[in-house]
């Protein structure tokens, strides 16, 4: 039975993000493709994780039983999140750009999750894991646009969930969102129609090709 982790950072509800309407499509798609599996779904917005703290952040790098009460119960806090990383057969996350980056509580799921000596660093605990990123904004910043050196989504994210974490990282990016609610931006309507359509059929192929995978 597969296991389906399921992540959205968006501010905004399904109807009005980009990121929650591709992701929503691929769980659609996974669910029809694995009717006994399990979807694990977290919905940073509503329920924000705790951003790392001291007692969070040093906890990671002593042993235990050497923990404090205020350490114990934050690095419980992190495992838990770490424990759901591990246990699933392949991610999904929904990473809208917000002034050139990804949401600050998508930012703070992340540095709870990146643990030295587990998760990242020797070991890699996730290494292999299947993870596709809705990597959703408002303009372009692909190679050749003007903001190219703006972009700093999917660098970052490569970075830390692809060379940290060990993940096979893969991207779906519905961009130009806001072309329909920016006159400045309406001849690019249509640009962005086919960037959002693109977007959903890269969504059911990419689940298509997991259930493959996982089924083999």
């Amino acid at each position: 039975m597969t296991t389906l982790l399921h992540i959205d950072s968006s501010v905004f509800p399904t109807e009005a993000s980009s990121s929650r309407a591709v992701t929503e499509a691929f769980r659609k798609h996974w669910e029809e493709l694995h009717p006994q599996g399990t979807v694990v779904y977290r919905d940073l917005a509503a329920q924000p994780v705790p951003h790392i703290t001291a007692d969070a952040h040093l906890a990671g790098f002593s042993d235990p039983a050497s923990h404090t009460p205020a350490q114990a119960a934050a690095f419980a806090e992190r495992v838990r999140l770490i424990e759901e990383l591990e246990r699933a057969d392949a991610v999904l996350i929904g990473a809208p750009m917000y002034n050139y980056a990804i949401p600050s509580t998508l930012k703070a799921w992340l540095d709870n999750v990146i643990l030295l000596g587990r998760t990242a660093g020797a070991g890699q605990s996730v290494k292999g894991t299947p993870v596709t990123v809705v990597a959703s904004r408002g303009g372009s910043y692909a190679p050749g646009t003007p903001r190219e050196s703006y972009e700093y989504v999917q660098n970052y994210l490569t970075a830390v969930l692809g060379d940290a974490l060990g993940l096979e990282l893969d991207f779906i990016v519905p961009e130009l969102t806001m072309a329909p609610q920016n006159p400045a931006m309406a001849e690019l309507v249509p640009l962005y129609q086919a960037s959002r359509d693109r977007a959903f059929a890269d969504a059911a192929e990419q689940a298509q090709r997991l259930a493959e995978r996982l089924a083999a």
